[in-house]
């Protein structure tokens, strides 16, 4: 075979690879936007919590988000350390990715008035999607390269809205045609089924790099490996100063993000925003973030990564302002598209800029400290939109309290220093290479 003909197949094995990896997102996307953001919140305020007073169902979900983002926070870096050690990130995925998939099928069960059902089941779910992901995400340094981070992890989120915009868009249907709450269940189901089917190219195709036991030595209870790993990182700390500045500045703008995203639907149907109006304008972000995200990723490229993120913040600020004055459903439309200008492009320069200052023999571990810093956020997100609506008795005034995660996270953002973040990982992985 010609060197050409080698270039030619090596590019397609690329390729491959990077589709497979992104076919994840197009996958898991479906539990995000029917299940979290779409129709079980809708479902819960109107079906299984409808006997609860008040806005009870809103701080009842809030506090429920709140509970399953703290269990995985707590295990997130541990079980990243572990999949380090023993090279089994993939093996890991299918875990938790399984759970997630299994209690979200289990959700066709929920009926009038089960509420307390409703919460453990999607509770469950949310476990086992935020543990996935934390694998999935580790995944990205190895299958992409670094010119390329931006723009593949741009790609998945893109693929992520179609897939679960596609989706979204049947359930719709289905809940339109089929009687009764028959429409709304059948879609949870089908969430799991497409959840699975798009899990297996990534199983299949996307190569499990290698186990890194380097400072630790073979043969070591994984468990122990993984305490022992952990111990190293919190000791190196001053190294990766760069690295976990950024996650300061993560945790509290994602943390804005998650709450819109997990609480919108449910916070219009509190201020009388009709069920039509809700599902649709979350259909229409998904669509409308597959270009926008894409447009992210190449802008990255002229206004440099952090330079991107950081005008993704302010346009969310303003969002967060003009979530207040919301009283018919055409305002909701309007910021549903803002949203989808942004909330992709954020997130995946986020996971792109923290893949190249990550180092890769190492990437499941720092992918864990930042899917605790994502879910730490998810935790104070929804706890504070919970608390202060409870507090007034509306929760118009919880979506203006976002504003200060954004704020606050352009601030500490601003003062990343990325450059010296990619040395110090570039530093590692040599060091790796060379061992």
């Amino acid at each position: 075979m010609t060197t050409t003909a080698l270039t030619q197949e090596a590019k397609r094995a690329y390729t491959r690879v990077v589709n497979a990896w992104c076919l994840y997102d197009w996958g898991n996307s479906a539990f995000s936007t029917t299940v979290e953001a779409a129709v079980l919140p809708v479902y819960f305020a109107r079906v299984a919590g409808s006997q609860l007073g008040g806005n009870t169902a809103t701080v009842y979900w809030g506090y429920a988000a709140a509970i399953s983002l703290l269990v995985s926070a707590l295990l997130a870096p541990l079980l990243g350390s572990i999949a380090d050690y023993t090279g089994k990130k993939k093996r890991l995925l299918g875990l938790f990715a399984g759970l997630g998939i299994v209690t979200t099928a289990l959700l066709f069960s929920v009926e009038q008035g089960d509420w307390l059902r409703a919460l453990i089941l999607v509770s469950l779910g949310s476990l086992g999607f935020a543990g996935a992901a934390i694998f999935y995400d580790s995944l990205l340094p190895h299958v992409a390269k670094p010119e390329d981070m931006d723009f593949v992890s741009s790609k998945g989120y893109a693929l992520g809205y179609l897939g679960g915009g596609l989706l979204l868009a049947v359930n719709i249907l289905m809940i339109q045609l089929l009687p009764g709450t028959l429409g709304a269940r059948l879609s949870f189901l089908s969430v799991a089924v497409w959840w699975a089917v798009f899990t297996i190219p990534l199983l299949r195709l996307v190569p499990e790099p290698a186990a890194n036991t380097r400072g630790i030595g073979q043969g070591v209870n994984p468990l122990t490996a993984g305490f022992r790993r952990l111990g190293q990182t919190f000791g190196e700390m001053r190294r990766y100063r760069q690295l976990f500045f950024f996650l300061m500045a993560f945790w509290l703008y994602n943390d804005g993000i998650g709450t819109i995203i997990k609480m919108a639907t449910i916070y219009g149907a509190e201020i009388g925003i009709g069920d039509t109006s809700l599902i649709g304008a979350l259909l229409m972000t998904q669509f409308v973030g597959i270009p926008f995200s894409l447009l992210f990723g190449k802008m990255s490229k002229r206004l440099g990564t952090k330079r991107s993120i950081m005008l993704g913040l302010g346009w969310y600020t303003l969002i967060a302002i003009a979530g207040y004055f919301i009283s018919q459903a055409w305002h909701f439309w309007v910021l549903a598209f803002a949203v989808g200008m942004v909330q992709g492009g954020t997130q995946a320069l986020s996971r792109s800029l923290f893949g190249v200052m990550a180092p890769r023999a190492r990437s499941a571990e720092f992918f864990g400290f930042y899917d605790v810093s994502s879910k730490l956020a998810g935790i104070a997100g929804p706890f504070l939109f919970a608390f202060v609506g409870q507090l007034m008795g509306s929760s118009r005034l919880s979506i203006v309290s976002l504003i200060i995660f954004f704020i606050g996270g352009i601030l500490i953002l601003s003062r990343v220093r990325e450059a010296e973040g990619i040395r110090v990982a570039d530093e590692e992985n040599r060091q790796t290479v060379a061992a």
